[in-house]
């Protein structure tokens, strides 16, 4: 056996028990899922409540409530970073960094559904979206006073903003977010 197929075999040998575990994290489909909760139909009222009341204290503005179609959802809000810790929508050291260094922004859906025998179940979903600036901005001394791109005349007027507006990317969903929650609005954490 070559050295080259020994170091593969090696490496196989060691990427197994990697994916097993891996294998191991999946979420199983079948079971309530961590940004879940199976709730009897008859406290649907008070959990609602309660959603709408663990929304306000992580600092969300409801944007749209609907109790017909079993959804509450917020407004998009700025992602906090390592100074500001006193709000709590950026969950985990990870999370609050990235925000620091870069803008980032969070949405809440929370759905109610029908799931069968006097049940419903409550899912929360947080979705992050990341800013993309489709240039340079002008934040250096005086660049953001005058415009660099015009001949020089006698207008005076202060050049306010970017040139063209940012664009939102879609990062997925933060579970960190919804993780606490869907705790919260358990009564498990505060």
């Amino acid at each position: 056996m070559s050295p080259l197929s020994h170091h593969r075999c090696l490496a196989a040998l060691l990427l197994i028990p990697v994916l097993a575990a891996g294998c191991a994290l999946m979420p199983n489909s079948t079971g309530p899922q961590p940004n879940a909760l199976l709730l009897p139909s008859t406290n649907l009222d008070a959990m609602w409540e309660r959603a709408v009341s663990v929304l306000h204290q992580n600092h969300f503005v409801i944007d749209r409530e609907s109790k017909l179609e079993g959804t509450i959802e917020t407004e998009y809000r700025a992602g906090s970073n390592l100074l500001e810790f006193w709000h709590p929508d950026s969950v985990g050291h990870e999370n609050r960094h990235e925000s620091t260094v870069q803008s980032i922004r969070r949405k809440v859906t929370i759905t109610f559904r029908q799931s069968g025998s006097g049940q419903v179940m409550m899912a929360v979903f947080a979705h992050k979206e990341i800013e993309d600036v489709p240039g340079p901005t002008a934040t250096y001394e005086g660049g953001a006073t005058f415009s660099e791109s015009s001949v020089f005349n006698r207008d005076l007027d202060q050049v306010v903003g970017q040139a063209s507006p940012s664009r939102w990317l879609p990062r997925g969903r933060d579970p960190l977010l919804e993780g606490r929650l869907v705790a919260q609005i358990r009564g498990v954490e505060r």
